[in-house]
């Protein structure tokens, strides 16, 4: 005998049926081989399938995973990237710029170089890598690390080369290059047999953060340590940090403005002052 049950009958548009067939589909609902309305509604009243709004998540929450979407793909996992683009499309509340960009990245493959230097970095494989400045020059680095890290909107390549010529940072820092992944092109990476450096050379650098500064600072994962000085008043906090290059950590120190003091060593500080002689120069 076939099971009894009540009919009930249900007003819907051409679009929310086939919406509901859906459903129905994905979740195995079917009647022989087709979706069945029925039983999804069915299983919602038994509560076997959960119903929840699909547009309340916080503008906090969509855009610390937009965000993380990009930490993936730098850190080169661009499947997991992939997977958490998906989950933020199947949401109703998603701005329509956003779900654009989203359908465009997804639709958008790595470029195989971009592939490549992931797999290296995973790999910890040494390379030789073919690259063109901003004055279109090219050059040629052989890298034993690497990284890839964002800058102020752009992704870099930080890596240490065997290579020192043309680097102008301090020599400490000089086999440390720092190279905009847009200006590497096709074809310009192969594979080297060698040893992996663990890390890219570092300076280990102390700076005085000094009034609304000290107590706004926020740490650093470079930080080695970030502490008050007992013995000044008013309170200035004492910051040990390790840098792989004295370009982006001067940017960082020249916002701070006068708030912000390197007291060592010696030869950033030089380097630092250097800097800034030529910057009053300008004014003068």
């Amino acid at each position: 005998m076939g099971r009894k049950g009540q009919s009930i009958t249900l007003s819907l548009s051409e679009q929310d049926k086939a919406r509901l067939e859906a459903i129905a589909d994905e979740q195995g609902m079917l009647w022989g081989t087709r979706p069945n309305i029925s039983r999804l509604m069915e299983a919602i009243a038994r509560q076997e399938l959960l119903i929840g709004r699909n547009n309340d998540w916080s503008e906090t929450r969509i855009r610390a995973l937009q965000q993380s979407i990009q930490a993936l793909i730098d850190a080169g996992h661009p499947d997991s990237a992939q997977i958490i683009a998906q989950l933020l499309l199947e949401r109703s509340e998603l701005p329509v710029p956003l779900r654009t960009e989203l359908e465009r990245d997804l639709n958008t493959p790595l470029p195989s170089w971009r592939t490549a230097i992931d797999q290296c970095i995973q790999r910890q494989t040494p390379f030789r890598l073919t690259y063109r400045d901003a004055a279109d020059h090219p050059w040629s680095f052989t890298i034993r690390h690497a990284r890839i890290t964002p800058y102020e909107r752009r992704q870099y390549l930080e890596c240490w080369c065997e290579e020192t010529d043309g680097n102008r940072d301090i020599s400490e820092l000089q086999h440390n290059w720092t190279l905009r992944l847009d200006r590497i092109s096709e074809a310009a990476l192969n594979t080297i047999r060698g040893q992996w450096h663990p890390t890219l050379d570092t300076l280990q650098v102390e700076i005085h953060l000094l009034k609304g500064l000290a107590f706004a600072y926020e740490p650093k994962s470079t930080d080695v340590s970030s502490e008050w000085m007992s013995d000044r008043d008013p309170p200035v906090r004492r910051v040990i940090r390790k840098i792989s290059n004295t370009f982006w950590f001067f940017r960082e120190v020249l916002r701070y403005g006068e708030d912000c003091i390197i007291v060592a060593p010696e030869v950033a500080q030089a380097r630092f002052k250097q800097k800034l002689e030529g910057l009053y120069k300008h004014y003068v």
